[in-house]
């Protein structure tokens, strides 16, 4: 056994030999295709400079540099992170005497909606100081999303009464959290054209049937972060929440809407079938 693991290790990466692959099944019980590597598979990788910087970017095949360029979430998260970094000039920020400087970006993954509309990105960036010192870099790049909470009240009530409200829940499957039957309140991607507002009526529609005019919605994120002027120096993030800060940069701004509607109507949601199939 010990001769057939150190012939394994001195193995060339090509393709085994009949005999080889004979060998190995019988003696590992492996099954290898004709295109497997005994170290296993790699992908060939390119880099390019991002534009007006020295900033590298390793990426994979299936991700070009135009792609990625043109992506909004990245385009959203590389500027909110060089921002950023530029605050540590500022003398009194915590890391002037030792800026952290975004070295490079290593791309590892991607995925695609339909059309081969870029969907995530799965990047590490390199972020570190003088002294080598580094900061947590693993980024599930997925750009913003908003989130409606539709409450709905019958219009046979009075208009000051608080009686038989109902907030609109959707459920679906949500394979990344185990579940096919997942209750959440509508919500849906941002693109990179309108307003926080408008995408938010534009899901309520697609995932409800409900028309909504961007009046009817209240920006419940902008209200809680209602705050003094900032700096010059200060960080400019998106103003929505962030629900996984430690690793995705995904922003999430949420909106209210309180209609009154025919009673039948409302009833008429309950299990009712809508939406869009897929991405």
């Amino acid at each position: 056994m010990k001769r057939l693991q150190h012939t394994l290790l001195r193995l060339k990466p090509t393709q085994p030999s009949p005999a080889l692959r004979s060998n190995l099944n019988r003696y590992l019980n492996l099954n290898l295709s004709p295109s497997l590597s005994l170290r296993g598979t790699t992908k060939a990788m390119f880099t390019f400079t991002v534009p007006d910087t020295d900033l590298r970017v390793n990426s994979i095949p299936e991700l070009t540099q135009k792609d990625l360029l043109a992506f909004p979430a990245f385009k959203i998260w590389i500027a909110t992170l060089q921002q950023s970094l530029s605050r540590q000039q500022h003398p009194s920020h915590e890391f002037h005497k030792d800026p952290y400087v975004l070295r490079k970006i290593d791309i590892q993954a991607v995925d695609r909606f339909g059309g081969n509309r870029l969907g995530f990105v799965k990047l590490k960036a390199d972020v570190s100081n003088g002294q080598g010192e580094t900061l947590p870099g693993s980024v599930f790049l997925r750009g913003g999303s908003v989130g409606m909470l539709l409450i709905l009240q019958p219009n046979d009530l009075p208009k000051d009464s608080e009686k038989d409200k109902k907030a609109v829940l959707t459920i679906q499957p949500r394979i990344p959290v185990g579940s096919l039957s997942f209750p959440e309140i509508p919500a849906g991607m941002l693109d990179d054209s309108g307003t926080f507002a408008g995408a938010a009526a534009k899901e309520i529609q697609e995932e409800t049937g409900l028309l909504v005019e961007q009046n009817e919605l209240i920006d419940m994120t902008a209200l809680a972060l209602q705050v003094g002027q900032e700096p010059d120096y200060g960080e400019r993030l998106q103003r929505a929440v962030y629900p996984s800060a430690g690793g995705s940069d995904e922003f999430i701004p949420l909106f209210l809407c309180q209609k009154r509607m025919p009673r039948s109507e409302i009833e008429a949601l309950q299990g009712k079938l809508s939406g869009l199939r897929g991405c």
